[in-house]
């Protein structure tokens, strides 16, 4: 039953994360079944954020 419900949860992840990247199910079902590092950018490149937000350097 454990089994099943993650299953049906990993799917509804995968379509959730497609509808916000615009990428296909397929796509993202592949990526996220084995380790998929990203950097921020690639991040946004891919779809999973919005923006990058870099810290200033304060002023001595």
């Amino acid at each position: 039953i454990a089994a099943n419900e993650i299953r049906k949860i990993k799917k509804e992840l995968y379509e959730i994360l497609a509808l916000h990247t615009g990428k296909d199910v397929e796509k993202v079902e592949k990526d996220a079944d084995r380790d998929f590092w990203m950097t921020a950018d690639e991040a946004k490149e891919y779809g999973m954020i919005d923006e990058v937000l870099v810290r200033e350097k304060k002023k001595k």
